[in-house]
């Protein structure tokens, strides 16, 4: 849709902007808007107010992506307490932390719309306290959950064109369908082998009505998204690079992709890690 913006997080720290009504918003403005949805939400929730957050990032981001964070938390009225790294919240919000020393921790992270993959030391200080170290990561800002549901929509516009003779690529309400539909097929392949996608009332035509009714396999799905697959490999094989990754013994996936299984077996196979995945 026109007033729709998404994987906004990709732009974060460039000179990126978007015209919407005659007015430009930049990365900062837009995050902004989404913390202080969230921002309500709490404090809807909490019966109170929330005037302090504490935000995170991929780990890979640098400073001016950090910065350009922390300006997006501020404009949406809050105080930034600490930007934290993706994965060390992923490793706290696991407990990975409690009753560990000298463990090292695989993350990898496929988000909605950005990617990766990092190597955490979790130990102890001098006081006994627990602490989480990024040893190593890397990653791609441009590959996420995103790209899969990308895959789906485009294989339907495919069918709906090679069925009925209509293109969807510039009917942007039904795009919208297609794409709600897509993500939705991507989380039912995460536990199914095969899923259904029915859209009633897709489009009109010179003949009528367009309605769409399709099935999409795991095998399929996973051949259609085969390269993407294989660039989750490349920060892989970056980060592999570093000798400590062989002491790793356990793996957290976490993200909104659809089968952790299918990139293990693509980013680390032999791998002989015990994982879990979110």
């Amino acid at each position: 849709m026109d007033r729709t913006i998404s994987s906004v997080k990709r732009h974060m720290g460039t000179d990126w902007k978007i015209d919407i009504d005659d007015k430009q918003y930049t990365p900062q403005e837009i995050s902004a808007r989404i913390l202080g949805k969230l921002k309500q939400d709490a404090e809807a929730y909490l019966g109170e107010s929330v005037e302090s957050a504490v935000i995170t990032v991929p780990a890979y981001f640098n400073d001016s992506q950090r910065t350009a964070t922390q300006e997006a938390g501020k404009i949406a009225g809050l105080k930034v307490l600490r930007i934290i790294n993706e994965p060390t919240a992923a490793a706290l919000a696991y407990g990975l932390e409690k009753g560990k020393e000298d463990e090292l921790i695989l993350v990898f992270d496929l988000g909605g719309g950005t990617f990766d993959v990092s190597l955490l030391e979790v130990g102890k200080d001098d006081d006994g306290f627990s602490t989480i170290q990024v040893r190593a990561t890397n990653g791609d800002n441009k590959l996420g959950g995103d790209d899969w549901d990308q895959r789906i929509v485009d294989w339907l516009v495919d069918q709906v064109k090679t069925k009925d003779g209509v293109d969807l690529s510039k009917d942007k309400i039904a795009l919208q369908r297609l794409r709600d539909a897509a993500e939705q097929a991507k989380k039912e392949l995460s536990s199914a082998m095969s899923t259904n996608i029915n859209l009633q009332y897709l489009s009109m035509s010179e003949n009528g009505p367009i309605h769409l009714d399709e099935k999409l396999t795991r095998a399929k799905f996973e051949e259609m998204t085969a390269d993407l697959l294989n660039r989750c490999k490349t920060p892989f094989n970056a980060l592999s690079r570093t000798p400590a990754l062989n002491s790793a013994k356990l793996t957290t996936w976490v993200g909104r992709w659809f089968h952790p299984d299918a990139c293990r077996n693509r980013a680390g196979q032999g791998a002989d890690w015990r994982s879990r995945a979110e």
